[in-house]
């Protein structure tokens, strides 16, 4: 693989990069409601296609496969011709999947359209995450942090809206409009978007990386995704993305099913609101705070150290949700709690993953690492409904999600640490100034 010897756009025609950040930011949040806006739909359509609850999770499931697996090869072509076409095709996909899952009538049909804006959703995250990484090296924690933040919180602001027209409209008839709305909002923040000129740096690049490395290790190399796979600190950190990835993934999927079992789904609570639509709004803003709020803690005590903390906080959370979760209040409170303490991971991964191995295939790079999600979602969807339709019970599910945020969080702090710091240091040593336009072929780094 080589980089493009110059960009798609003329650099005279690039928009501010802090008018773009904005641009990625508002596209995120009109993607988040295919994921976080999910467990609404979860019960209805279980209802009127008369099928069982895990197999309508297997949408789920796909859904997020198809969002995180392709993401590799949708990020490559980013990388090359930049992420305005590419977010450009992700928001017709977003748009035809809730357009037609609307007016699916069988469970096959259904899976087909909404599985689609998977394929589309996994453009727009990959691609403005991406877009983050390579113009903001500066603030990288920071802005990734409000870029994957959006996703989160988008559907905070659509919750409430989405579950009254269910209720009034049917979700058929809610999909359709929703869907041509996020997709003509995505289309529109495309045209916006650029990727940086070649060698391009922020202003003052020089001191600022300097500050910088006194509190994050970041290597002067720029890898393509073929020597990232040969370095140990990337196998170290997709582990331990999918184990989190798992835990908020079943909150994400199976809260309304969860509110349902323990009686508090229609409990109202307050503005005329159930403890259920509360607690999802509550979720998503946390869920999409936490993401700025730790990526700027990590630009300051480092990635794995904040991991470290975030993680054991994760699991105090779900631990806590589990003995209180029948009470309306302490289910809204806590369920929030467990999203603010697992939503950093969208923010810290693709971090670190930028730190460790350079801007120039900062897309295709992470897509690698998003792939991870994926995983998490297959054990998170279908494997969750499975386990409690076997059982009758959440609880074997939730210390799952303890056992795989503890043993993250100390992966962060006593394996991965050290293993980073020999990337960076084995990259430094080895090429201490490169050209991004051509791979690097030098000791230390494969």
């Amino acid at each position: 693989m080589a980089a493009s010897a110059s960009p798609v756009i003329h650099p005279s025609r690039i928009i501010n990069r802090w008018a773009q950040l904005v641009a990625g930011i508002i596209a995120m949040m009109a993607i988040a409601n295919l994921q976080y806006a999910w467990t609404l739909f979860t019960k209805p359509m279980q209802t009127h296609l008369h099928v069982t609850l895990t197999a309508i999770q297997g949408i789920f499931s796909l859904f997020i496969i198809l969002e995180t697996w392709l993401v590799p090869f949708e990020g490559y072509l980013v990388d090359r011709i930049g992420p305005r076409l590419m977010l450009g095709v992700g928001a017709i996909l977003v748009g035809m999947s809730w357009i037609f899952a609307g007016q699916a009538e069988s469970l096959r049909s259904l899976y087909f359209w909404y599985c689609l804006g998977g394929v589309g959703a996994g453009i727009v995250y990959g691609g403005t995450i991406g877009n983050a990484l390579k113009w903001f090296p500066d603030h990288r924690g920071l802005c990734v942090g409000l870029t994957a933040g959006a996703y989160g919180i988008g559907t905070a602001l659509t919750v409430s809206p989405i579950a009254n027209m269910i209720k009034t409209s049917g979700y058929q008839h809610t999909l359709v409009v929703w869907g041509i709305i996020q997709g003509v909002v995505v289309l529109m923040m495309a045209l916006f978007l650029a990727r940086p000129p070649v060698e391009w740096t922020p202003p003052n690049w020089v001191e600022k990386e300097a500050k910088i490395k006194q509190h994050v290790r970041t290597s002067n190399v720029d890898m393509t995704p073929w020597q990232m796979l040969r370095q140990p600190s990337f196998y170290i950190i997709y582990l331990m993305m999918t184990m989190l990835s798992f835990g908020g993934l079943v909150v994400t999927a199976q809260l309304n099913p969860m509110a349902v079992s323990y009686h508090v789904d229609k409990v109202v609570v307050a503005f005329g609101m159930t403890a259920l639509v509360m607690a999802i709004t509550v979720d998503r803003y946390l869920n999409g705070l936490t993401r700025p709020f730790w990526g700027w803690v990590s630009d300051y005590i480092g990635r794995e150290n904040t991991m470290f903390i975030a993680f054991t906080l994760e699991a105090i959370a779900v631990f806590a949700l589990l003995q209180l979760i029948s009470r309306p209040v302490w289910f809204i409170a806590l369920s929030g709690l467990c999203f603010f303490a697992w939503g950093e991971i969208f923010s810290l991964f693709p971090s670190i993953t930028g730190d460790l191995f350079g801007k120039t295939w900062a897309t295709t790079n992470y897509g690698i690492v998003y792939t991870a999600k994926g995983m998490g979602a297959l054990f998170a969807g279908v494997g969750a409904a499975w386990l409690f339709e076997k059982t009758g019970s959440w609880t074997k599910v939730f210390w799952a999600m303890i056992a795989c945020d503890l043993i993250a969080a100390f992966l962060a702090l006593f394996w991965l640490k050290p293993v980073a710091a020999r990337t960076v240091q084995q990259a430094n040593d080895a090429v201490p100034a490169v050209d991004i336009r051509q791979p690097i072929r030098a000791r230390g780094v494969a």
